[in-house]
């Protein structure tokens, strides 16, 4: 089963859901989805959803999947990550009026040349990627506290400078 989430923020996030739905109602995804669509208009017709999830649901789904296919929330990502479910991720976008800014596009970009997401920015680029989802392995993460010190310990010296 693939886990399809767009994560609970208040804008619909439609363009993901409806791409997938369709997708699946052509037959270009066999594998079953269920999806938490959160707000989105658009009601899938091909897979089985919900609008939201509790938290213990939402981990037991993400347990249980083969994969995730999911907005370029950090959240998602880092919990996808520490299952080591292969992710896809498409990033919501300002331009789209799917978010108030385009830090997701930041997120994905990140994490994708870091080797731990494949990641989406078209529609039209979404089923070769999906393609690609099945062998993909994410490259584990690790934990790195000096590095986050040191930029903390500049951004504060910069701060510092400035003022």
């Amino acid at each position: 089963m693939i886990f399809l989430t767009v994560g609970t923020y208040p804008i619909p996030f439609d363009r993901l859901i409806k791409a997938i739905d369709i997708a699946v109602g052509d037959g270009m995804i066999e594998e079953n989805i269920f999806a938490q669509i959160g707000v989105c208009n658009y009601k899938p017709q091909n897979m089985k959803y919900v609008s939201m999830l509790e938290k213990g649901d939402y981990d037991l789904y993400l347990q249980e999947a083969s994969s995730v296919i999911s907005h370029a929330g950090i959240g998602t990502i880092t919990i996808a990550l520490d299952y080591n479910k292969p992710i896809l991720v498409m990033p919501r976008m300002k331009r789209l009026k799917e978010h108030v800014n385009d830090h997701q596009v930041a997120t994905a970009r990140k994490f994708e040349s870091l080797g731990h997401v494949l990641a989406v920015y078209k529609t039209e680029d979404l089923l070769k990627k999906i393609k690609h989802l099945k062998t993909f392995m994410p490259r584990k993460r690790s934990a790195q506290p000096q590095a986050v010190a040191d930029r903390i310990t500049k951004f504060l010296n910069e701060l510092r400078i400035k003022g």
